[in-house]
Parts: structure tokens; C-alpha cells; sequence
């Protein structure tokens, strides 16, 4: 990507395995993963080069698990770049990794150590299982995702805050190096073909009204409501535009970033050089990372949901039957 400029909206890109896409650079793009499609939009505040919201998906030796993140850090400028640089070694080291709360765990550590500074972000992580399509959903503080399902055509707030009942769970899920020692919850579900999941930062729900209030959480959920989630190629252009069109100033005084993902059901199954090459590409990177001092050193997640799907899909598929969905 080419500093200084946005990349044009029909500009797609086809993720490979074991690769690592995204950064804090303006953008527009769609993004092509194993049993997903992905857009996203970003322009930093000022039109800059770089800002401090960081968006990253990565794909793993297989291609059968998809990892997408959206942060927003504080600050600016070589600070962020910096960071973003720390988030990218951390998506690579759990590239081939299922189970995210290490991830996540690891993030709240790396900004903790941050927190002197006055460093902090909020965050939503989220962990797609392509043959499965299962989703593992955490979010540090952030703005609510929103999730579209397409058998009722419906847009709702993606929650991880609250149990089976309804009630609110104890202290967790805070912006990233508040607490060393924090917890962050996990939702788990199945996403049916068509569905959409929206990340979003949080300059869409500060943004104001047509009367000079703030819009808030709920407001923003009818704008999206009233766009069509079954052109998910327009969403984002068509969210920004209504947002910006409701007061003068909207969407200028910060960065603005949207992550949506769509499920495809059109990975049931890894393909079989996919499975034959992943060792290779494991090693690779392995090396790699030796050569750059062993930082984001790509391990497997030793499981049988892990290497025995990587294997043989109907492993996989058995295990997933025991996920409760949660709608």
C-alpha cells in the first residue's frame, strides 16, 4: 500500500496461508479468506498516513482458521506505528491457534506494559473456524459489534457481557493494560451463510445527530438496520455516507474504521495440498521467526480440534455439534 493514499474499493485481496494482512495505514479493501469475505474501510484522523486504529487478519497453515482484530490505540504517530508492529508479531504467533484467549491475554500483557505511558486500546477479536463455521468473539472495551443474520434478515448487538440469563457478569472485558491481570470473555456461535459481523470504532457512535446529540450505540444500530446486509459490498460506503450526512463535522475529529466479514460456507472442507504443505509452511515460518530473533514464533495449538481437523474435517465438525449457539 502506497503512503498517503486510500486503496481503491474494487482493490481485492486473496488471502494465502500463514500470511498476516492489515496495519494502521488508510484502506479500503476487500478481502478474500477460506469460507469468508471481508471489507474494510479506514481513513486516519487528518487524512494521515497512519492513525492509531490497527486492523489485522491473519489465516493459518491450513487456511481453515481466520483470525480478524480491530484495535483502537491511544495516541498517534510513531507510537502507534510501534505498537501495530507488536499486534502483528502477536497475530503471527497465534496464526495457527484456535482458541483466542491466549491472544487476547497476551495483547492486555503487552499493553499493561504500556500503561505507565499512558498506552491503553480497546479491542474486538474475533476467531472464524472455516469447516465449522464457528465464531469466537471477544471484546476489551470496544464499541458493541453488530451481527446481521440472514435468515431474518436482522441486525442485533454482538454482546459477550452478559450470561445465559441476561444478567451482567462481573468485572471483565476492559480496554486493553487497565488491569495486568484482566479477564475477557468469550461468545461462541455459528454463523449460517450470508450472516454478518460489523467491527466499528467508536468515532461512528460519537458521531452526532441531526440536533447536535451524541448518536450512541442504539441509534447507530437503526442507521445500519435500515441498509440492505444483503449487499454487504456497499455497507461500509453506505454507513459512513449516512453517518457523515447527519451533522457537518461527523466522522472528521478521529479515526474512522470499519471491519464486516461474511460467512460463505464455501470451505467445508481443507483441501488436501493444504493439508500436505501446512508442515512445510509451519516450518517456514518457524524459521523465519528465528532469524528475526524468535518473535512470533508460529506454533500449533496442541489439540485434537486443531491438528486432528487439520487432518480429517469430520473431527472437527463432531466437536463443533457441542457448541451451544447463542442468538
Amino acid at each position: 500500500m502506497s503512503e498517503g493514499t486510500v486503496e481503491p474499493s474494487e482493490a481485492a485481496h486473496s488471502m494465502t496461508c500463514m500470511e498476516i494482512w492489515g496495519g494502521n495505514r488508510a484502506t479500503q479493501r476487500t478481502v478474500t479468506l477460506p469460507g469468508l469475505d471481508a471489507w474494510v474501510y479506514s481513513v486516519p484522523y487528518q487524512q494521515a498516513d497512519s492513525g492509531g486504529d490497527v486492523y489485522y487478519v491473519s489465516n493459518c497453515a491450513t487456511g481453515r482458521i481466520t483470525r480478524l482484530m480491530l484495535a483502537d490505540v491511544s495516541g498517534h504517530g510513531a507510537a502507534v506505528a510501534e505498537t501495530a508492529n507488536h499486534l502483528r508479531l502477536l497475530m503471527r504467533r497465534y496464526v495457527n491457534h484456535i482458541q483466542q484467549v491466549k491472544f487476547v491475554m497476551s495483547m492486555n500483557t503487552e499493553f499493561a506494559g504500556l500503561a505507565n505511558a499512558g498506552g491503553f486500546a480497546t479491542a474486538v477479536v474475533a476467531t472464524f473456524l472455516a469447516p465449522t463455521r464457528r465464531l469466537t468473539f471477544s471484546n476489551a472495551g470496544h464499541p458493541c459489534p453488530l451481527i446481521y443474520t440472514a435468515r431474518d434478515q436482522r441486525w442485533r448487538q454482538l454482546e459477550t457481557s452478559k450470561d445465559d440469563a441476561g444478567r451482567l457478569q462481573g468485572p471483565s472485558d476492559l480496554p486493553l493494560g487497565i488491569f495486568e491481570d484482566g479477564t475477557y470473555a468469550e461468545l461462541e456461535m455459528m454463523l449460517d451463510v450470508g450472516d454478518l459481523v460489523l467491527f466499528f470504532t467508536d468515532a461512528l457512535v460519537e458521531s452526532r445527530d441531526a440536533n447536535g446529540e451524541l448518536l450512541g450505540a442504539e441509534a447507530f444500530l437503526k442507521i445500519v438496520s435500515e441498509l440492505d446486509g444483503r449487499q454487504p459490498e456497499l455497507l461500509l460506503n453506505q454507513i459512513v455516507a449516512k453517518v457523515s450526512s447527519l451533522r457537518a463535522g461527523n466522522l472528521t475529529e478521529d479515526d474512522v474504521t470499519l471491519l464486516l466479514f461474511r460467512a460463505t460456507g464455501e470451505a467445508s472442507r481443507v483441501p488436501f495440498k493444504n493439508r500436505v504443505m501446512a508442515p512445510f509452511r509451519l516450518l517456514k515460518g518457524m524459521a523465519d521467526s528465528l532469524l528475526n530473533g524468535g518473535r512470533g514464533m508460529p506454533l500449533p495449538e496442541i489439540s485434537v480440534a486443531n491438528l486432528g481437523g487439520g487432518l480429517y474435517d469430520p473431527l472437527t465438525a463432531k466437536a463443533s455439534r457441542s457448541v451451544k449457539e447463542k442468538s
